[in-house]
């Protein structure tokens, strides 16, 4: 290999490396920075997108450095890292698609919980808090079809209680309890973006004992990647085994 070759071989490991840390840096931060107020969460959407193409390229030149002998250690640590950093969100995209676009999502479509102390604190989010209707209603019972009311053995005033100690146990800001209309509500902070979702859980006598239901709400966002359906799952799920 000609001293021009191995030059250039090193070239292209070293910038693949540095692309890939930089295509990193960007999907990585891409969540905090929305969640620390520094971009809209949109931005936040197109910044994990070019990092993800910067992955591929990070990628390519990895695997060209290797082909022309470059130094191992920086043509593989850019292959891989920007094997890594593409495939990120590409997952998170197909998990999307997996999922219909809609962010509303509650036990009891028919009569779904309504929304009282939160609202003034939605006065910013995108999403209203009226229920969509049928066709919302139509799309989740086809995507999430085991989501159903609880029904616990106990009276209704236990299962309120049961359900604030699980909603404090998931790290749900607890907005407001009502025990004369059965009714609790909360927050829930997502981890990586910092968006805020919103819960009411309603309980009411049934027979001997109670029926729980739950609904779960995005302040913004079109769809939410089924989060607000395994949210309602971890929390019965808390509750059934309290």
């Amino acid at each position: 290999m000609s001293n021009t070759t191995g030059r250039a071989a090193r070239l292209l490991a070293t910038a693949g490396l540095v692309l890939a840390v930089a295509a990193a840096a960007a999907v990585l931060g891409a969540g905090p920075g929305t969640r620390f107020g520094l971009w809209h969460f949109r931005t936040a959407f197109q910044v994990m997108r070019l990092g993800a193409y910067a992955g591929v390229a990070a990628l390519l030149l990895g695997v060209i450095a290797l082909l022309a002998r470059g130094p191992r250690g920086r043509a593989l640590g850019a292959a891989a890292l920007g094997l890594c950093v593409f495939l990120g969100p590409l997952l998170w995209s197909r998990s999307a698609g997996q999922v219909p676009p809609i962010h509303d999502i509650a036990t009891d479509t028919d009569d779904p919980p309504v929304f009282v102390d939160v609202v003034a604190r939605r006065s910013a989010a995108t999403n209203p808090v009226a229920y969509g209707g049928p066709e919302i209603a139509a799309q989740q019972h086809r995507a999430f079809p085991d989501l159903a009311p609880l029904h616990l053995d106990v009276p209704p005033a236990e299962a309120l209680h049961r359900a604030v100690q699980a909603a404090r146990g998931l790290h749900w800001e607890i907005v407001s309890e009502a025990p004369a209309q059965g009714r609790l509500e909360a927050t829930d902070t997502t981890f990586w973006f910092g968006f805020k979702d919103d819960v009411v859980v309603r309980v009411r006598p049934e027979g001997a004992g109670s029926r729980v239901d739950v609904r779960s709400l995005s302040r913004v966002g079109r769809g939410d990647l089924g989060m607000n359906a395994k949210r309602i799952r971890r929390f019965l799920e808390r509750l059934r085994s309290a």
